[in-house]
């Protein structure tokens, strides 16, 4: 199963909008046949296995860290591959979220006379699609904010200037977390400041199985959102007309704007303001039609803020470098003043590294 974890790894940043899926065939004590899903619309995993296997599928033990699909989608039910391969045993890691299958593909191999049993390293599983997960559970994405601060918690100098705060190292980490996401969500302050384009660029992190060049750009870039709900996005922007799908975000009407980024190829959407923003809930519901998994919210301390207050987030990422920028430099989250201790945010220590010459501090919700 570890071994199919690992395969299920590859598909980290090319499966959307499907789940990470590795499947391993053990006949004997040794490997005959292996694969993992590459991505929406080709092969599942237990099928790439099959295929490698062969005839020698036949009384095998499959190791799968996601139950079998067991309805017809853009492939194939995969309980029914592995029931016409012959297997002898299913393991999955865990039973599959999604209410379309939910228990159903365990079932159906059950009632071929096939041994089955789940959640063998499940929290590996579990970790591998926090985003499929979400979506299937909570009907929303997860949500990961990232952060990049100095030590005294400062993102960007009075004047607004923040590149960069971190070194090389932490920002190639962050075209990681860019690349595994649907979405990726900012503010119309940061596209004014810092015109940036957010999209996940070649680097060395980068392998041949993970991507395919299409015109000499890559196939899945992630959905830009731009929050800006008066529309002050100007057309000719970066994040605009980078490779891939801009979507704007606004509250209020305004023909004329909405016309010239249109042209310029994004999309404009209207969703409800609330208070100075637009109404995140209303927004993580259209990103889960959408069908994004897991969304990176990279913006400013207003909107970071924002996320936070409204607990709408499941993953907080602080990139820290050691430096100092002072008590008038912007602060790390845009929060109410709060009046007692017992109103704090809880959170978490899930991971701390060093990236580089900087620190990751990976915290979750108390």
């Amino acid at each position: 199963m570890a071994r199919a974890l690992q395969l299920a790894e590859q598909g980290l940043y090319t499966t959307d909008p499907n789940p990470r899926v590795g499947c391993v065939l053990v006949r004997d004590g040794e490997i005959v046949g292996e694969g993992f899903h590459a991505r929406a619309g080709e092969p599942h995993a237990e099928r790439h296995a099959l295929a490698a296997a062969g005839d020698r599928a036949r009384g095998a033990t499959a190791y799968v860290t996601l139950e079998p699909c067991s309805h017809m989608g853009r492939t194939g039910p995969c309980a029914d591959a592995l029931v016409d391969a012959g297997v002898a045993r299913v393991i999955a890691a865990m039973e599959d979220p999604n209410p379309q299958v939910a228990g159903n593909g365990m079932a159906r191999l059950a009632t071929a006379g096939i041994d089955t049993a789940t959640g063998l390293l499940e929290s590996d599983a579990r970790a591998l699609n926090p985003g499929f997960i979400s979506r299937m559970t909570r009907q929303r994405p997860f949500i990961r904010i990232k952060i990049a601060a100095s030590v005294d918690g400062r993102t960007a100098m009075a004047s607004g200037e923040s590149q960069w705060i971190t070194g090389p190292a932490a920002r190639e980490d962050v075209q990681r977390l860019r690349a595994r996401s649907s979405a990726v969500i900012t503010g119309v302050g940061t596209v004014l400041a810092d015109r940036p384009s957010y999209t996940v660029r070649p680097a060395q992190w980068t392998r041949a199985d993970y991507h395919r060049q299409a015109g000499g750009q890559w196939v899945r870039q992630p959905l830009r959102v731009i929050l800006d709900r008066t529309l002050q996005t100007p057309p000719d922007v970066p994040v605009v007309s980078a490779p891939g799908h801009c979507l704007l975000v606004a509250g209020e009407q305004h023909p004329g704007r909405q016309n010239a980024l249109e042209s310029a190829g994004a999309e404009v959407m209207l969703l409800p303001a609330s208070g100075s923003g637009i109404d995140l809930k209303q927004l993580l519901i259209e990103l889960n039609r959408r069908e994004c998994n897991e969304v990176l919210v990279e913006c400013g301390a207003t909107l970071a803020g924002a996320f936070v207050r409204e607990g709408l987030f499941d993953e907080l990422i602080v990139f820290m470098a050691p430096a100092l920028l002072g008590s008038s430099a912007r602060p790390l989250l845009g929060l109410p003043q709060l009046a007692s201790m017992s109103e704090k945010v809880a959170l978490k220590w899930q991971d701390v590294r060093q990236i580089g010459d900087d620190l990751r501090l990976t915290l979750v919700p108390a």
